[in-house]
């Protein structure tokens, strides 16, 4: 029986590290997508969309194990809560790499499209917010840190900020003609990416705190 526990632990452990290499793949997509849509690195689009199957293969691991643990262990209390939170994390994970994939979409859409320099800057922000908000999200998972975890959310408000400060300059860009409707629609659907992306990342917080205190 002690060899079984034994070999539980292991494999929770195993897990929870693919859990966080799965992030770090998720926190890497997201200034890559944001260097694709300002530069209009169409190859680099390309990568990311392919490296998305990836992501998605390896997420459907994570599952498919979790699942097994459950069926084959007889996981109590806080095990329980943390393989239950690994499921539901897994899934932001593979949410967010797909909002930072239809980025790259929205980049080919708009390619050859000027952005203004201060829409420019401000999706930089963005870019550089989600991506901080991941990166305390997947720390918080990886060190059981319920106190980064709570944080999140009061991170998230900022995104929050630069997305609605967005959406304003988008409109006042357009208003003195020097945008056209086609690319104003397309920056406004990737601003809302970026704010999905930090929502994924509050979720994850989330989980983090359930799983630790229930």
């Amino acid at each position: 029986m002690e060899e079984t526990r034994k070999s539980y632990h292991s494999e929770l452990e195993d897990l929870r590290s693919l859990v966080v290499r799965l992030g770090a793949s998720v926190i890497e997509a997201i200034p890559r997508a944001t260097n694709v849509l300002l530069s209009g690195d169409l190859e680099g689009a390309d990568y990311l969309v392919q490296s998305d199957d990836e992501i998605d293969a390896r997420a459907h691991d994570v599952e498919d194990r979790t699942f097994e643990i459950l069926a084959l262990q007889a996981p109590v209390a806080g095990e329980l809560r943390q393989l239950v939170s690994i499921l539901k994390i897994t899934s932001d994970l593979e949410r967010s790499a797909d909002l930072a994939v239809n980025i790259c979409k929205a980049a080919r859409r708009i390619y050859g499209k000027e952005i203004d320099p201060v829409l420019r800057g401000l999706i930089s922000k963005m870019s550089e917010q989600a991506e901080q908000l991941f990166q305390a999200a997947i720390n918080s998972f990886a060190e059981n840190d319920a106190a980064t975890a709570a944080a999140i959310e009061d991170m998230d408000s900022f995104l929050d900020a630069l997305h609605r400060q967005f959406i304003q300059a988008i409109f006042e860009t357009h208003a003195r003609e020097r945008m056209d409707l086609q690319l104003a629609v397309q920056l406004a659907i990737v601003a809302r990416f970026y704010e999905r992306i930090g929502d994924h990342a509050v979720n994850v917080g989330e989980r983090v705190r359930f799983a630790l205190t229930g």
